[in-house]
């Protein structure tokens, strides 16, 4: 079953580019490992914030990924432009207008 991730970032101010960068660089291990789609976002009205939507081809795939060291990299890169506000939510996908 599909698995999607939604979720808002926190940047300290000033960083969010910075961030923006970490998370948008090309990534062949989180294709590998189910991901289907991953995009970041951003608002000029919350500067401080960046938008990330997942889509998995499982909730299981998502929390593997998670161990990939090139995603470990990642986090520990982004941890320090991070101010710790986070939100967010998960959910599987039941179906689609736009396929069978």
């Amino acid at each position: 079953m599909t698995y999607v991730n939604v979720g808002t970032l926190g940047a300290v101010p000033g960083e969010r580019d910075r961030l923006v960068e970490i998370l948008t660089r090309r990534s062949a291990d989180l294709e590998q490992a189910g991901c289907l789609l991953y995009e970041v976002g951003v608002d000029e009205d919350q500067p401080d914030t960046v938008f990330v939507a997942e889509l998995w081809t499982s909730a299981e795939a998502h929390q593997s990924s998670l161990q990939l060291d090139s995603v470990q990299a990642a986090i520990q890169e982004a941890r320090p432009l991070l101010s710790g506000e986070m939100g967010g939510f998960r959910f599987d996908v039941v179906g689609s207008p736009l396929r069978d």
